[in-house]
């Protein structure tokens, strides 16, 4: 029996302040909604402010027990050997290089991670896939994936995939997600299976297939937890992963 409840490494986003008295600050941040799933699930949530020092990195790594990589702005595309496009979003080198940190060094260590929508792109990338920088531009598809509705609202049907995790834990062919992404992965990783697809075909899901617990949805299910409990399938299972692991 684990003596004590997981601790869940949350990778965080930077804000530059431009308005009001804080004009100019800069700040790390995660939205509520991933430290409540967290807790919801059983776990302790931990923001991890981005470093690229290496030994820090790895200092933040040894506290936790398992790694959720949260959404937010464009993976840089030089990472996967391309030129940036005119569409390409804001990007953050800093960030980057301390997500790719820590996926390292939780593949190392074989602690669970987690990744959602960008989560999911940057696990990609680290293990060698590529992306499309933005899909009007550079995927066929008639449907929208940037909603405008509110955060909690579902937009449209994901196909899950049969044998694989993602369904075990939704134990469902389908689900219906809500959409916040103008990237999405072009070549997948290798050694990854997909999990999940929208309807044009656009992969919604991936895992790892080795037996370590590395899975990623595009979606935000964080986000639909209040109106949608069965999202918190996902954190649910991912936490009793956690707390299964056994460090290498």
């Amino acid at each position: 029996m684990r003596a004590k409840k997981a601790i869940i490494g949350i990778s965080t986003n930077f804000l530059f302040e431009t308005f009001g008295p804080e004009t100019g600050q800069e700040r790390v941040y995660v939205n509520y909604s991933y430290i409540d799933v967290v807790i919801q699930a059983g776990g302790v949530p931990l923001m991890l402010p981005f470093v690229e020092n290496e030994e820090i990195v790895r200092a933040q790594m040894n506290q936790i027990d398992g790694l959720i990589l949260s959404g937010g702005i464009d993976v840089n595309p030089l990472l996967y050997g391309e030129q940036p496009h005119p569409m390409l979003g804001t990007i953050f080198p800093k960030r980057d290089t301390h997500e790719l940190h820590l996926v390292r060094m939780a593949e190392e260590t074989n602690k669970p991670i987690l990744g959602i929508c960008r989560g999911l792109q940057l696990l990609n990338v680290a293990f060698g896939g590529t992306l499309y920088q933005d899909i009007p531009h550079m995927f066929n598809t008639n449907i929208l994936h940037l909603q405008k509705e509110k955060k909690h609202i579902a937009m449209h049907d994901v196909d899950v995939m049969p044998g694989t995790i993602l369904e075990e834990i939704f134990n469902a062919s389908s689900l219906e997600t809500n959409t916040y992404h103008h990237q999405a992965i072009k070549k997948l990783a290798n050694g990854f299976t997909i999990n999940a697809k929208a309807k044009d075909g656009l992969i919604e899901g991936i895992e790892k297939n080795d037996g370590h617990f590395i899975l990623g949805v595009q979606w935000h299910p964080e986000m639909m937890v209040s109106s949608d409990a069965n999202m918190q399938k996902l954190f649910n299972y991912f936490i009793k992963k956690v707390e299964n692991h056994e460090p290498s």
